[in-house]
């Protein structure tokens, strides 16, 4: 599984080849109260720490939230995210996919789209605004493969159902984990408290794990389950 290392200033995903990616120069979202020994503290961190015991959480920008607030549901959403595709990655690489480092992107990214989604910009200030910036790159990115992996494909003509393998499966059930988040996430976009970028990523996002499911069955060549009306 791949590590992930959070500082204020940037974010560094290690996956799991060991290497290092700098990845948009964001902080991490997903737990701000945490803390983590400083560089040269040999002392262990410990995953729990009591205070989010009363049904609150904070923001980056320290405001303290209930935790079923619509930030709060759209990094968990965004956060079940990344794990399904990380699932959808391990049945990948386990038929030898050449597109896995892709998957390790993503999931670096959606630690970006959190960082973003957790700085309410009604209560950020500049300094918070300048770390967790989220640029249309990733966008960019996504259909660059989108388009590369629709050439090889045959033309789409009939509903398909999720199907195709294990690796094709797992990629559909990740898809429908984004609409979700991405659902989750158009409404603090309209408000105002995040960049319209993230909703487009997520949205795009979708499109390609679809394409990508499908490239997936055909390079295992497996057959994709079909729509048929019921008699």
């Amino acid at each position: 599984m791949a590590s992930l290392i959070f500082k204020t200033s940037h974010l560094r995903c290690i996956v799991r080849t060991g290497k290092c990616l700098n990845l948009h120069r964001t902080s991490n979202a997903f737990d701000f109260e945490r803390s983590y020994a400083n560089e040269g503290d040999s002392r262990v961190p410990k995953i729990y720490t009591k205070t989010g015991d009363k049904g609150f959480s904070s923001t980056f920008t320290g405001e303290r939230r209930p935790k079923e607030d619509h930030v709060f549901e759209a990094l968990g959403t965004t956060d079940e995210l990344s794990s399904a595709i990380g699932l959808a990655r391990e049945f990948c690489i386990d038929k030898g996919h050449s597109f896995t480092y892709q998957l390790d992107k993503i999931q670096c990214i959606l630690q970006d789209v959190g960082s973003n989604i957790a700085t309410p910009r009604s209560s950020a200030r500049e300094s918070h605004i300048k770390k967790t910036t989220f640029t249309p790159q990733p966008v960019a990115d996504l259909e660059t493969w989108i388009d590369k992996f629709t050439e090889e494909l045959p033309p789409l003509s009939n509903f398909i159902l999720p199907s195709g393998g294990k690796s094709s499966a797992a990629l559909h059930i990740a898809r429908t984990v984004c609409r979700r988040a991405e659902r989750s996430v158009a409404p603090i976009v309209r408000s105002g408290e995040a960049d319209p970028d993230v909703a487009k990523f997520l949205n795009r996002l979708s499109d390609y794990l679809f394409t990508l499911a499908r490239y997936a069955a055909m390079k295992e060549g497996n057959e994709e389950k079909i729509y048929k009306r019921p008699e």
